[in-house]
């Protein structure tokens, strides 16, 4: 009789669970870093250290007062400065914003005047007139192919020279008449100039648009498919236009949406000053684009972000007031728009480096 053994199973111990293996492409980066990897963090950090600065050098800055004058300094550019950071992530440049706005103000003023109409007839036609400006950019841009700063340089000198030519042609000087008398001015008045008391300190309502304004454009950016095709135009339009993304219609749009903060503004200064210079406006755009820039907008193109520029904005009526406030000599404005514009252009480099480093 054969015995047959059967042979146990062999037990095996599993091996002790070790770390990890990861490679450069999983590993996930320090918090630090991918805060820094945010557009609007730096702009921030810098936002807080000139607020900081100037409570210390100029003690009239702790001044509710104060405070809200540089709130309105800062709303002023921060209203234009979010279409332009828009358009900015969508890879273009619009060099026409500054006097487009005094394009706005004018058209408004003298057809309002000049044809002794509600001067919301003048509201509503300088819409029009500052949503064609931003068509015709956009139009431009898309259907000949040359850079937004080309288009836009001619937009400029195109609407810097009409501004002087037709109001001295139509009002026989270089401002509008006054409006502040003519029917409706009050009620636009109250819409686009008017204040608010806040613990009994006045605030302009620029200041709540600014705010409003800025809300807006980050739920656009963040929670809807046109912010996806900001993003996606900006990167690479050819590969946007590739995967379904309207590229002309984007493009566009984002030009226009320019048209109509510079009608805003416009609407703002002319009902807050009752009359026009028509030679204002020339150089305002560049702060508009460094506001951008500051607030984190590559000058390359899909990438950035709303909340960006409003700090970018408010370290600029910061500088303005608080240079003021402290008694210096208001001309080192400009220089510190140059040192911040060329810190801002070295921090984004090195930070889409940092957020693309594997």
């Amino acid at each position: 009789m054969r015995m047959t053994q059967h042979a146990e199973p062999a037990v095996t111990t599993p091996p002790a669970p070790g770390p990890k293996e990861t490679d450069g492409r999983t590993a996930e980066r320090p918090l630090a870093l991918r805060l820094l990897a945010r557009p609007e963090v730096g702009v921030f950090l810098g936002a807080a250290a000139v607020y900081v600065f100037f409570l210390i050098a100029a003690p009239p800055v702790r001044d509710g007062s104060s405070m809200a004058t540089v709130l309105y300094q800062s709303s002023t550019i921060g209203i234009m400065a979010l279409p332009v950071a828009l358009l900015m992530i969508g890879g273009e440049f619009d060099l026409s914003s500054g006097v487009a706005v005094i394009t706005s103000a004018l058209t408004a003023s003298m057809l309002a005047y000049q044809l002794t109409v509600n001067v919301w007839v003048g509201v509503f036609a300088a819409l029009l007139v500052s949503l064609a400006v931003g068509f015709f950019n956009g139009w431009m841009v898309v259907k000949t192919g040359l850079p937004s700063f080309l288009v836009t340089l001619g937009t400029f000198l195109i609407l810097q020279g009409a501004n002087l030519a037709v109001t001295k042609l139509v009002t026989t000087n270089v401002a509008t008449d006054d409006i502040s008398n003519m029917d409706g001015f009050d009620q636009a008045r109250k819409v686009f100039a008017s204040s608010f008391d806040i613990g009994g300190v006045q605030v302009k309502i620029t200041v709540f648009y600014w705010l409003v304004f800025a809300a807006i454009a980050t739920w656009v950016l963040l929670r809807t498919k046109y912010g996806n095709w900001i993003f996606a135009v900006g990167g690479n339009k050819e590969s946007a236009r590739a995967v379904g993304v309207p590229v002309t219609f984007t493009k566009i749009s984002l030009f226009m949406l320019v048209g109509l903060g510079a009608w805003f503004l416009g609407m703002h200064q002319l009902f807050t000053f009752n009359t026009v210079q028509s030679g204002e406006g020339v150089g305002q755009e560049l702060i508009y684009i460094a506001a951008a820039v500051i607030g984190g907008c590559l000058l390359t193109g899909g990438y950035g972000s709303a909340i960006g520029p409003v700090f970018g904005a408010f370290m600029f009526g910061m500088v303005n007031q608080g240079i003021v406030f402290a008694g210096w000599n208001p001309d080192w404005f400009k220089a510190f728009l140059g040192v911040m514009l060329l810190g801002a252009v070295l921090i984004n480099l090195w930070v889409r480096q940092s957020a693309t480093r594997r």
